[in-house]
């Protein structure tokens, strides 16, 4: 029997609902306590000292280059295979954006391209954790000490690093982990996504983490972006309000990118059940795996291995041996039988926006390769087992069909 299986639905229980009613009956909905609160939560949950929260991760992107003073003849590398928004924000700064090519039969940046790209003008590496697997951080540290010969800093957070800086497109991997440390703690700065679609959501949202560099610098660099993400003010809405305390300063014609106590209190909400989503997202994809184990036609990313564990976020995989043609069919298949599936990603060089950058498609072939046969499956934690096991014999069926 045809089922409808959409690609994804948010889960949202009594607790968010409750958390979010407690705000608006609060007489304070914007960044205040709640914010604060679900901060350090974050900052708790994955080891370290502190989390700024801010209205998306392409938010946390682009505040950090800032804060990072990253500009106009700079360059920062990312991966060809990733979404636009890790990629538009070293444009947004001003800064050149230099495209990488994955590995052969990999999601993820190949070191030895990334080492290749790297220049006196590099100021940060943004590697991206794609479907919630953490990228090989230990071997991008490793290409980036051996260059560090080359950087040249261009103010005193830089100086401080005294290398190239590496900020973690982590929009996918809350919860992941990488040799036992959590995502957050693992990369110089880690930006996650609490979008909709997130497996830890705000409705829109996101926050930037960072190792601890000491007490004060953490403090400078957390009253940083701060300001940037609040139209460059000395003080914040909550600050301002209360008795007697209105004067503020304007420091910089700044932005506008805090996060809301009403998002923080889904957050809030959704993070202390997270252990429980996370459980389900690794019961799904171990039944799609084992589901899988007899069609050789069918390729999936390994989530859980001896270097880590995977958020669960998305489930991505291959079909042998097809390409755009057959892939497009396989999905159009599934969608006859009431299953929604997707594609993550195109890479960015066949973009319009990205073309008329100057990116070639033919000069990033691993990319091109993972995209043209991937599919997406659903993954969420109101899927239910006769859900997971309806995809599974619809695939199995997709792939005779193709």
């Amino acid at each position: 029997m045809k089922q409808n299986i959409p690609f994804f639905l948010p889960d949202i229980s009594q607790v968010e609902i409750d958390n979010v009613v407690e705000v608006l009956k609060s007489d304070w909905i914007t960044t205040g306590s709640k914010t604060k609160e679900f901060e350090r939560k974050i900052s708790d949950y994955c080891g370290t000292n502190k989390t700024i929260c801010l209205n998306s991760a392409t938010a946390a992107l682009e505040m950090c280059l800032r804060m990072l003073g990253v500009g106009p003849g700079d360059e920062v590398i990312t991966s060809a295979y990733t979404f636009t928004a890790s990629a538009s924000v070293i444009d947004h700064v001003g800064a050149k954006i230099v495209l990488v090519d994955t590995e052969k039969d990999s999601y993820y940046m190949s070191v030895t391209e990334l080492e290749k790209a790297i220049t006196p003008k590099t100021k940060a590496v943004i590697p991206v954790d794609i479907a919630g697997v953490m990228c090989d951080y230990d071997w991008i540290f490793e290409v980036i000490e051996n260059k560090k010969k080359l950087f040249e800093a261009n103010n005193n957070v830089q100086a401080k690093f005294g290398r190239i800086v590496v900020l973690a497109d982590a929009a996918h991997s809350f919860g992941a982990t990488y040799k036992d440390q959590m995502s957050g703690s693992v990369a110089d700065f880690t930006a996650f996504s609490f979008h909709a679609v997130k497996n830890l959501t705000t409705a829109e949202g996101g926050a930037l983490i960072w190792k601890s560099i000491d007490e004060d610098f953490d403090q400078y660099i957390y009253g940083i972006i701060n300001t940037l993400s609040l139209h460059g003010q000395t003080k914040d809405a909550f600050s301002k309000n209360q008795l007697g305390a209105w004067e503020y300063d304007i420091v910089a014609p700044a932005y506008k990118c805090n996060m809301t106590d009403i998002q923080a209190a889904i957050g809030l909400g959704q993070l202390a059940n997270y252990a429980e989503k996370l459980k389900k997202r690794r019961y799904i994809v171990n039944k799609y795996i084992e589901g899988f184990s007899d069609i050789l036609m069918i390729d999936p990313l390994v989530h859980y291995n001896e270097k880590g564990h995977s958020s669960g976020h998305l489930f991505l995989m291959r079909l042998k041996d097809q390409d755009e043609v057959g892939r497009n069919n396989f999905i159009h298949k599934l969608a006859e039988c009431g299953i929604t599936a997707n594609v993550h990603y195109k890479p960015l060089p066949l973009l319009t926006a990205y073309k008329n950058i100057g990116f070639k498609m033919e000069s990033y072939p691993n990319s091109y390769n993972q995209y043209k046969n991937e599919v997406t499956l659903p993954l969420y934690t109101r899927l239910s087992k006769e859900d997971v096991n309806y995809i599974i014999k619809m695939c199995k069926e997709a792939c005779d069909f193709i």
